[in-house]
């Protein structure tokens, strides 16, 4: 059973299933996470939905490089958490799968191109407290451990 964080699912409220790949990038002493300014302003690890036949690896690579700008090498799955919450972007109440890998960023390839998010290199400890969601903080807590 994949742990759950967060609220738990609204009883009779109905929930779209959106998996999503998300990436902890470590690198000299700092992790690269994303500033995603809408629908409300927060840290977050990048990563984001996986497209209808995408695989997780390719959307952790093509969301990464979205949301940062930065390539990335040898992502590896630490593993999986659901959380249920609205997404106002898309007017959905959804349960998101949120598979969790470590990668290396490799280089930076330009600017984010996803509206809205700035690449930021942080410290790993102040990170672990400040990421917008109790999964992405407990995954992070867990791989600096």
């Amino acid at each position: 059973m994949t742990a759950r964080y967060g609220e738990p699912p609204e009883s009779g409220r109905r929930y779209t299933l959106r998996p999503g790949a998300y990436a902890i990038l470590p690198r000299n002493g700092a992790v690269l996470v994303t500033h995603q300014a809408d629908p409300w302003p927060e840290y977050q690890l990048p990563g984001g939905g996986i497209d209808a036949g995408e695989s997780p690896i390719a959307a952790l690579h093509r969301e990464v490089f979205e949301e940062t700008g930065w390539k990335i090498a040898a992502p590896r799955r630490l593993g999986a958490f659901r959380r249920f919450t609205y997404m106002p972007e898309y007017d959905l109440w959804a349960e998101k799968l949120c598979i969790i890998y470590a990668a290396r960023p490799v280089r930076p390839l330009g600017a984010p191109s996803e509206p809205g998010h700035q690449a930021v290199w942080m410290d790993p400890v102040l990170a672990s407290e400040i990421l917008g969601n109790p999964g992405d903080r407990d995954f992070l807590r867990r791989a600096l451990a």
